[in-house]
């Protein structure tokens, strides 16, 4: 009666104490009733390697709820089909996230439906799983948003929050051309990450045509020689893979 008082006792502070994954570990060890086979050391070591566990699970968990990622994109799912002219190897060296660490930029070109943004999603799903903080956002989504913070004062804080980004997502990026606003709210985030932070940037429109979709001589040779430059590129090509009626990529 006494060791059943106990050990619900202790389910219970583990439970209000938040220790779930030593309270999953202890009930399936009562479960198997494995208690009387473990040592007081390899007890306490497997308690700690379920609750480190269950922990990392839902950081990971918490990491990508906040990248606000387009697709629930997947680097095993992407179709490495030659037409589409990506480059496997490449793509898997970038899944390791180590350009994150040397705070390189990655730019993903091709026509719309070819899969940018379910390539730029996959890669940053790898980056959440090692542990990066993340954010997914189109363009001209995060330039609206901007030039209202900038209206109400937040804008600043905004800009803050972008940089200490590890991996910012930019997709379609040059879909629409910038306003003098833009340019310069795109030149702040540009500067504040260059040679500190790494940026994905999709488009379809490919990196020749940048300069004249920026505008502004000056702001674009600013903007281009941070981004562009040792970038890693991958220039998908092919027909639209929702034409093709295959799974949905982008």
């Amino acid at each position: 009666m006494t060791q059943t008082h106990n050990t619900e006792t202790t389910l219970e502070q583990m439970r209000r104490m938040k220790l779930y994954g030593m309270l999953r570990g202890f009930k399936m060890a009562l479960e198997n009733q494995s208690l009387s086979q473990l040592t007081a050391d390899e007890l306490v070591a497997h308690l700690v390697a379920q609750e480190w566990d269950d922990r990392q699970n839902r950081s990971v968990e918490r990491t990508v709820k906040n990248a606000k990622f387009r697709y629930p994109a997947q680097i095993e799912n992407i179709l490495f089909e030659d037409e589409r002219g990506i480059d496997k190897n490449l793509v898997y060296r970038l899944a390791e996230s180590n350009y994150i660490k040397t705070a390189e930029n990655l730019i993903i070109t091709g026509s719309t439906g070819t899969g940018k943004s379910y390539l730029a999603s996959a890669l940053g799903h790898q980056a959440c799983l090692r542990g990066y903080k993340v954010y997914y956002t189109s363009t001209s989504r995060l330039l609206s948003q901007l030039k209202m913070a900038k209206a109400d004062g937040s804008a600043l804080k905004e800009l803050i929050r972008l940089e200490r980004v590890e991996l910012l997502i930019l997709d379609d990026f040059g879909i629409q051309p910038f306003d003098h606003q833009s340019r310069m709210l795109l030149m702040d985030i540009i500067e504040d990450r260059h040679g500190k932070k790494s940026t994905i940037f999709t488009s379809q429109l490919p990196v020749s045509l940048w300069y004249e979709i920026i505008g502004d001589n000056t702001i674009a040779d600013a903007i281009l020689d941070r981004v562009v430059h040792d970038a890693h590129r991958i220039e998908l090509q092919g027909e639209s893979m929702r034409k093709k009626g295959k799974r949905k990529t982008e």
